[in-house]
């Protein structure tokens, strides 16, 4: 049984019927989206588990019952289209003035195929007037909530829609360039409902300064040392505390479901928090359990030479030490920030004043866009990180380069994070189950002299080679600049088929990095 309490996506607030709640909710979410965009031009940046009315400003309100509907339509509509696979093929630079008015002919025609079928996919009768009529700025809330929709459940779940998303963003930059946009009449951009929007428009900012809203929206784990009914009564103290403030703050302008609502969304964004920063915390925990900056025991030094077993870099143990150690807190301040990240993301990746434009990168054909909310919001996180600890390497970050082409690619690199420590923190704690099982213990001790020696040897082989500047053939792409430190360690992962410890990953449940595409 889990005990991950307050992460039921399952639930239903709908206090209204539905046509009734419709109409509100487009008045509504005009006061929403002005509260969220004046938020979005004065972030602070950044904000580390800062106070809950910093941190509601890029927490997504989780998606109802009926918006789940529009949610299915969208998926399946972008896992059959092959939009990006039409438009996308040629440098915008190589096209000819004909060929730059096919290519939007079929982005136009492409798009309004697509806005057709969701139409169609979610009221039969509605849809085929459209065809009829081809008046789509008279449907334009219905497009935009459900591309809102779609955006929301993709911030809420970064493991969600690994391919869809990318389609969905791509399209509405189409869709929002200035000749598209005067052909179909309005503009389907929208801003994204938040918790922080959500309240102000109601009135009720006041719920994110309860002195209990920490224990109201804690996701409530199992522990080693806790028992059942433990658990149990904490659950029950935050369900007690939850009445209590719903019944607080419910007025004329907001009801205790939509409360509840609210702190549940909360208690979302904490869940996330949990299960992508909580690797990084523990491999930081790993490398200042088991290695120390100064000294080293005989075989187990961190130091890396630049050409051998691969290395770009030459680091000492204690360079390497400190190498590593930032780099981890630099991972977990992004992690710590990734909602905040992500609203900029969108901004910078839809904005109208800085289109983008297909560019040959190296690695294919890619959208290039200038990312600068993005890239100033990383110079904050880096700053903190250099101040907290002694810096070593380069300070460069690419965004809107041949490396880092847009914002959606800075954004899913680093979501890849947990994916790589995931796996290894699983195989280093499982290292002290296999040595208790009597069918495991034996080859443990065997093959590897005992569980804390393996530990340490899976451990100093990815302190080692997993942050020593690998991964490309220059000193641009990889290296020790800000992106190449993820570049180093997705090389490692790729290689991990040949380390002496690889069955070992294998007993603890491994299957790969990348995860499920489908889900």
């Amino acid at each position: 049984m889990s005990y991950r309490y307050g992460y039921y996506m399952n639930r239903e607030y709908d206090v209204k019927g539905e046509e009734e709640e419709e109409e509100e909710d487009d008045k509504v979410m005009i006061t929403e989206e002005a509260a969220a965009g004046e938020e979005l031009q004065n972030h602070p940046l950044p904000s580390r588990r800062s106070q809950m009315n910093e941190r509601a400003k890029y927490i997504s309100l989780r998606l109802k019952h009926k918006e789940r509907k529009k949610l299915h339509i969208l998926e399946a509509s972008l896992v059959v289209s092959q939009y990006t696979d039409r438009v996308d093929v040629v440098k915008t630079d190589d096209l000819t003035q004909k060929e730059k008015t096919k290519l939007l002919s079929t982005k136009l025609q492409d798009i309004a195929a697509i806005l057709t079928g969701l139409l169609i996919a979610s009221d039969y009768k509605v849809g085929q007037e459209l065809l009829q009529e081809k008046d789509f700025k008279q449907h334009e809330s219905f497009f935009q909530k459900i591309f809102e929709v779609g955006r929301r459940h993709k911030i809420m779940n970064p493991e969600k829609m690994r391919t869809e998303y990318g389609k969905l963003i791509y399209l509405l930059q189409d869709a929002i360039s200035d000749p598209i946009k005067d052909q179909l009449g309005f503009n389907v951009k929208t801003g994204i409902r938040t918790v922080y929007a959500f309240l102000k428009a109601r009135n009720c900012l006041q719920l994110l300064d309860d002195p209990d809203i920490m224990i109201a929206t804690e996701e409530i784990l199992p522990s080693s040392n806790k028992q059942r009914w433990e658990i149990q009564k904490d659950i029950k103290k935050k369900e007690k505390i939850v009445k209590a403030m719903c019944s607080k703050y419910s007025n004329s302008s907001i009801k205790e479901e939509e409360i509840k609502f609210c702190l549940y969304s909360l208690t979302d964004n904490n869940s996330f928090l949990n299960s992508n920063a909580e690797p990084i915390k523990k491999m930081l925990a790993f490398l200042t359990t088991f290695f120390k900056q100064n000294t080293f025991d005989e075989g187990y030094s961190l130091e890396i030479h630049a050409g051998v077993n691969g290395a770009r870099l030459s680091h000492t143990h204690e360079k390497q030490y400190l190498y590593v150690y930032q780099s981890l807190t630099l991972w977990l301040e992004i992690m710590e920030n990734m909602f905040m990240l992500w609203s900029l993301a969108e901004e910078d990746l839809l904005s109208e004043s800085t289109p983008p434009v297909l560019t040959n990168t190296g690695q294919g054909i890619h959208r290039q866009q200038p990312a600068p909310q993005v890239l100033r919001a990383m110079h904050a996180i880096l700053a903190k990180v250099q101040k907290s600890c002694e810096w070593v390497g380069s300070s460069v970050v690419h965004l809107g380069d041949h490396n880092v082409p847009n914002a959606l690619m800075f954004i899913d690199k680093y979501t890849q994070v947990p994916r790589i420590l995931v796996p290894i923190v699983t195989a280093v704690e499982g290292v002290n189950k296999l040595s208790q099982q009597p069918t495991t213990s034996r080859y443990v001790d065997k093959a590897f002299g005992g569980a804390r020696k393996l530990q340490k040897d899976i451990l100093v082989d990815f302190f080692r080679y997993g942050f020593d500047g690998s991964g490309a053939d220059n000193f641009i792409d990889a290296g020790s600049c800000i992106d190449g430190r993820l570049t180093s360690a997705w090389n490692w992962c790729s290689q991990l088929e040949t380390k002496l410890f690889y069955p070992v990953f294998l007993l603890s449940g491994f299957t790969g990095f990348d995860g499920d595409f489908q889900k």
